[in-house]
């Protein structure tokens, strides 16, 4: 399966997709010093969610799927060098609405999670 999704999204800034399925979706991060919100090589937390929202729309992996809400947790801080994987589970579809699943990991230590609202739309936002 190809993205159908995001094909202009920059990977250095929400990572890569590893793999894609019907409502399931994992992606890869590598975070770099440009990510840190200080000296201590903290990543800023917008990264991470950013991973976390690419992943929820690869597993609808529709043109025109959009980002209606997000309920997340930061679970625990990422450091630079940190790679994060996010892994997505359509839990619910009703019509247009997609309800993603998203869990954030550096190895077995989960640092994110979420669960993302979606919708498809019947033409590009912006056309709105």
């Amino acid at each position: 399966m190809t993205p159908n999704t995001h094909l202009q999204i920059d990977a250095t800034l929400v990572g890569t997709p590893v793999s894609l399925g019907d409502g399931r979706a994992t992606t890869r991060l590598v975070t770099t010093e440009s990510m840190a919100a200080d000296v201590r090589g903290l990543v800023h937390g917008g990264f991470v969610f950013g991973l976390a929202d690419y992943a929820a729309m690869l597993a609808v992996n529709d043109p025109n799927v959009v980002l209606g809400s997000a309920d997340t947790r930061f679970l625990a801080p990422v450091r630079v060098g940190d790679v994060v994987v996010a892994e997505a589970e359509r839990v619910e579809q009703k019509g247009r609405k997609h309800v993603v699943r998203v869990v954030a990991s550096v190895g077995e230590r989960a640092v994110f999670e979420g669960t993302f609202t979606t919708f498809v739309l019947d033409g590009h936002v912006l056309d709105r």
